[in-house]
């Protein structure tokens, strides 16, 4: 697209704009397709050490997947191998045509590996059909029982055959949907199969990661994500299928607000074209169609050394390396199985130093050291008998204190639950609540006005919501929040974060999202990376999540709430590691809408993604905390 300076200055302001948010959209998409950017030094390495093939892998049943080769030139020794399976496109594509960097990181490429790339099943160069977060089949009796783990059986037999100087040892590695590919490679495990590294791994798309939080719809992400990832692709091609942009505006909660009830998506956007749409639609709730995608239930008798990674910022899959890392160790509890924790974005590991988020320092350059000291490493022991960097169970930084701290096991044995209960008038504290005369807060939410999960004008995602200041939405009618008194010492948490809420409502359903968050002191040091922001009494996102109600009792059968009854709302909020320093203060906030991040509840009990306008309703909603209903946030605090 071009625009001349002509065609700026001349064009109404709205639609100047409009045209600007465009911009900005495709830039910001195109950097992140990238990654860090280009670097000439690594560019030029990898042209002149690497020479590169590309190849038809056949599957057991016929079907051929397209690789990307990377093999050292120097034929003086011989290398492992690193593989990387992917749904986001091996290019450049031909073999005159170079990636830029190569592996994890240039480490690697300048250590000497063979590096590998594939278009999974059904994407982009490979043949076949795509299926998204494909079903694990246990017991394959014949050729065309094939999945993940077949495929990356059969490509590492190829490899290990055909690839010359290859020294019989093969590691495997992947951020986000990569990573979910990665985790497979460790079901029913190829012998050659030594390391592996599940990076921000898509694990449960219904309780977690992506696409779901506990059965509520993330509207914002799977739009736009869907709008390309979902759509079908007749025969191999070289070419992405391009996502939706025709929003009309910069401001994602207007044209939500505006799409109106899910279904208007279908009817006025994909037409009924778009499959994993299609089937997000066809299952509302945790039934069979969920439960097989999640390959959790599968990691048993592991026998590669694993090292799963990830950041506590990550917009996309936070769920997902706690839940394999806890799958494993389940199951394996001797095996070589590490999980990595850093301050990140979703796969800021692999890029940039790591120093600062939004507002946010850390004190080093987390990233950097993570790639040097951990994960190289890491691979380096396993696949070239290179020093055992001795990992711990659990490398863990924490997000208060800016410091790395290793444990024997995740959650700390240290660690030990403590209840931070709701009080009247605003209170948050380690006490039960005493008797109240009354024992209830309570709000009106109202689907026509939900509350944003962001100050940020904008229509495409984002992640600075992850670290964000909350007093945006602290000041509105339709937020409860609850303040400790200023702490007298530190307070350190490092595990699972529970909510745990005794509530009512007039309607049939409800959202229910709890926002634990540090306050900072008034008089903090104006240190922000971004000139100019006050810090005093700023509130630092430390974890967030939703509940829908209707799933309270099960995931996979909704229930609908009974007005004016007390129902208790348990769920999980994912882990933190965070020290709330002395002089600061624990806040929790309470509320009923995350939009558009998450999609509108009618409170009234239908099958959301079917529901029409008319089923929209306002609810008035009670929290309570008497002694008999003390609600609660449940964090688990280092002695």
């Amino acid at each position: 697209m071009k625009i001349t300076i002509h065609q700026l200055t001349t064009t109404k302001p709205k639609t100047l704009s409009l045209i600007l948010c465009l911009i900005l959209s495709l830039v910001a998409q195109r950097l992140m397709a990238q990654g860090p950017g280009v670097n000439k030094a690594d560019s030029a390495y990898v042209r002149e050490n690497y020479t590169k093939l590309e190849r038809m892998i056949p599957m057991r049943d016929g079907i051929k997947l397209f690789t990307s080769i990377y093999v050292p030139k120097n034929t003086d020794q011989k290398y492992p191998i690193m593989l990387d399976r992917t749904p986001y496109s091996v290019a450049p594509y031909g073999e005159d045509k170079y990636k830029t960097s190569l592996g994890p990181s240039m480490l690697f490429a300048r250590d000497g590996y063979i590096i590998v790339y594939q278009d999974v099943r059904g994407k982009y160069m490979s043949e076949g059909d795509f299926v998204a977060v494909k079903p694990y089949i246990p017991n394959k009796k014949k050729k065309t029982d094939v999945d993940e783990i077949s495929d990356t059986y059969d490509t590492i037999e190829w490899l290990l055959k055909n690839i010359p100087n290859n020294n019989g040892r093969v590691g495997t590695w992947g951020i986000s949907a990569p990573g979910f590919y990665t985790t497979t490679t460790i079901i029913d495990a190829h012998p050659a199969l030594k390391a592996a590294s599940p990076q921000a791994p898509v694990t449960d798309w219904f309780m977690g990661d992506d696409r779901h939080h506990n059965g509520a719809f993330f509207l914002m992400g799977t739009f736009a994500f869907l709008s390309s990832y979902g759509q079908p692709r007749p025969e191999p091609t070289p070419k992405n299928s391009p996502g939706f942009s025709a929003y009309g505006t910069p401001s994602g909660y207007e044209f939500y607000m505006n799409l109106g009830p899910i279904k208007n998506a279908n009817e006025q956007i994909f037409k009924g074209k778009n499959l994993i749409w299609n089937e997000m639609m066809d299952h509302e709730a945790y039934d069979e169609f969920w439960q097989a995608r999640t390959p959790v239930p599968y990691l048993k008798n592991i026998k590669p050394a694993v090292m799963t990674v990830g950041g506590w910022f990550d917009q996309e899959d936070l769920y997902g390396p706690l839940k394999v890392y806890a799958g494993i160790e389940r199951n394996n509890p001797k095996s070589p199985n590490s999980l990595i924790m850093g301050p990140w974005i979703h796969g800021g590991w692999a890029r940039g130093t790591g120093e600062t988020l939004g507002n946010i320092r850390f004190g080093g350059k987390t990233s950097e050291f993570y790639r040097e000291t951990i994960e190289f490493p890491f691979f380096g022991h396993y696949l070239k008998d290179k020093p055992d960097p001795q990992l711990p169970k659990a490398y863990i930084f924490d997000t208060g204190t800016n410091q790395w701290s290793k444990y024997d096991q995740w959650p700390p044995k240290t660690a030990q639950e403590k209840k931070l209960y709701f009080h009247p008038n605003g209170k948050l504290s380690f006490e039960l609540p005493k008797t109240s005369s009354t024992p209830f807060d309570e709000y009106v939410s109202d689907p026509k006005k939900p509350v944003p999960y962001t100050a940020e004008i904008r229509n495409i995602r984002g992640s600075d919501f992850m670290y964000e200041d909350q007093r945006f939405a602290a000041t509105r009618p339709d937020v409860m929040v609850y303040e400790s008194d200023t702490l007298t010492e530190d307070v350190t948490i490092a595990g699972n974060v529970l909510a745990d809420l005794f509530v009512s409502t007039t309607g049939t359903d409800a959202d229910f999202v709890v926002k634990l968050i540090d306050v900072y002191p008034n008089n903090s040091p104006n240190n922000s990376p971004i000139p100019g922001t006050k810090m005093g009494g700023f509130q630092l996102l430390v974890r967030g999540e939703v509940m829908r109600a209707k799933f309270r009792n099960s995931f996979s059968k909704p229930e609908a709430m009974k007005p004016g009854e007390v129902t208790e709302v348990k769920f999980d909020m994912q882990d933190a590691a965070h020290t709330f320093k002395k002089g600061h203060k624990l806040m929790v906030q309470v509320q009923s809408s995350w939009f558009p991040l998450v999609d509108r509840n009618p409170q009234t009990f239908v099958n959301i993604y079917k529901a029409t306008e008319a089923d929209f309703q306002k609810a008035t909603h009670r929290v309570y905390f008497s002694p008999r209903q003390p609600s609660s946030v449940t964090v688990n605090v280092l002695k």
